[in-house]
């Protein structure tokens, strides 16, 4: 039986520290634990200044199974959307380059769609999930905004902004051309649409260490999703979608 194809890519922006140690890592657990599938990662650079990009050259050229793409405007959404687009794998994921989420998360996810569903995310809000070293603050301004988003649209899903998500090939064809932000609000949009449309979505309970070197930004993030979800109230993308 052909094996279905997978395409993990790892969007980075001045990753030059951690890269290589984490694209090893996870190569090392594709190869180990992903036998069922045929898999691949790419290494998605927008707009590096450090030497990001000489790094992931190197991965390329001396790993089996790891490329990358270099786009030379900033945006974590854009580099996947991207990279998404010009797979040919069957399922479509995304892991922060530090690696928060286990990756022992990820088959179940692809078991996921496997069985039926369109998207499949991490989540670190689910009673199962387990959270560690996570500052408050983010802690509380991460539940308030899933909150929000529930009132404000009545969707169903948990965490809107895991870094750890997967599709399969029809979303990234018929639902990811109406998803319009380049930046961090992709992730919201993403699910958003999806949920509104009709599109299933499948959520994993993680394991998920913080990152205390994120380079997130907290009060430009707040502002660019406050305005996304303002931009999803008055324009209703998911009215021209017919899933």
């Amino acid at each position: 039986m052909k094996k279905s194809s997978v395409e993990v890519v790892v969007p980075i922006f001045n990753e030059e520290k951690e890269l290589a140690d984490s694209v090893k890592k996870l190569r090392s657990y594709l190869s180990k634990n992903l036998t069922s599938f045929k898999w691949h990662i790419t290494i998605a650079d927008n707009a590096s200044t450090d030497n990001s990009l000489s790094i992931a050259k190197s991965l390329a050229k001396t790993l089996s199974g790891v490329g990358f793409l270099y786009l030379p405007e900033k945006g974590r959404g854009r580099a996947v959307k991207t990279a998404w687009g010009k797979s040919a794998c069957d399922y479509l994921a995304y892991t922060d380059v530090d690696l928060s989420t286990d990756l022992k998360n990820l088959p179940p996810m692809l078991h996921a769609l496997s069985n039926g569903y369109d998207i499949a995310i991490g989540s670190r809000l689910l009673a199962q999930s387990k959270v560690v070293k996570r500052p408050l603050k983010r802690e509380i301004l991460s539940r308030g905004y899933n909150i929000l988003i529930r009132f404000l649209f009545g969707v169903r899903f948990s965490d809107a902004q895991c870094g750890f998500k997967a599709v399969t090939r029809r979303v990234v064809k018929e639902l990811i051309p109406y998803i319009v932000d380049d930046a961090w609000f992709f992730d919201s949009e993403l699910l958003i649409v999806a949920d509104k449309s009709g599109y299933k979505i499948y959520e994993e309970p993680v394991y998920w260490i913080d990152n205390p070197g994120s380079t997130v930004r907290v009060l430009g993030t707040v502002t660019g999703d406050l305005m996304g979800l303002w931009r999803l109230i008055t324009t209703r993308p998911w009215r021209k979608i017919n899933v």
